[in-house]
């Protein structure tokens, strides 16, 4: 929490708590409080979309920051009731943003695993996805051959059946003449 803010829940003006702070400064290590750098009071200060005008008005150092720790620790330097009070009330506000943090932390393991368990559904899914689309697609068998139509003539061939072809002719004469009815009479 920023001084700015404890100072309002603490009713106390911001420059009275720095005070104090400073007076203690050995109260307050690093991780009890730290201060802002220029780049983040800049980012904070564009935050604010509407600035109160008037002198004083706002910082010209850049704001302290407090953890559950260092506003604890404010308890003993501010010493009032009311300061009590607001501490006790923050503690349990830390408590119970610790609480809901890891009642959150199971929340995102849970939400780790579901989306784990996705990431795999999701690559069986994608893959399965893929072969549809290619049973989908039209199946291209090459084009047949087409045959030539009519008689396919071998000059080898026709070549040694014309020199055959005296011998065959011969021997065709031949046969056709014991073949004749009237030839195996006489």
């Amino acid at each position: 929490m920023l001084d700015s803010d404890l100072a309002d829940l603490y009713q106390v003006e911001t420059r009275t708590l720095n005070q104090a702070i400073r007076r203690n400064l050995d109260r307050f290590p690093g991780d009890f409080m730290f201060q802002l750098t220029p780049e983040e009071a800049a980012g904070l200060r564009s935050q604010i979309v509407i600035l109160e005008k008037g002198r004083g008005r706002h910082s010209k150092y850049t704001p302290l920051a407090f953890t559950e720790h260092g506003i604890a620790m404010l308890s003993w330097i501010l010493r009032s009731k009311r300061a009590v009070q607001v501490n006790i009330l923050i503690v349990r506000a830390f408590v119970k943003m610790r609480e809901l943090l890891t009642s959150h932390a199971d929340l995102a393991e849970r939400f780790k695993r579901i989306e784990a368990d996705q990431k795999a559904c999701a690559s069986i899914i994608s893959v399965l996805v893929d072969e549809i689309e290619n049973l989908k697609r039209p199946i291209q068998l090459p084009a047949p051959a087409k045959r030539p139509i009519g008689f396919k003539i071998d000059a080898a061939r026709i070549a040694r059946i014309a020199v055959s072809a005296p011998a065959v002719a011969s021997l065709g004469m031949e046969a056709s003449r014991s073949t004749t009815p009237g030839a195996a009479r006489r």
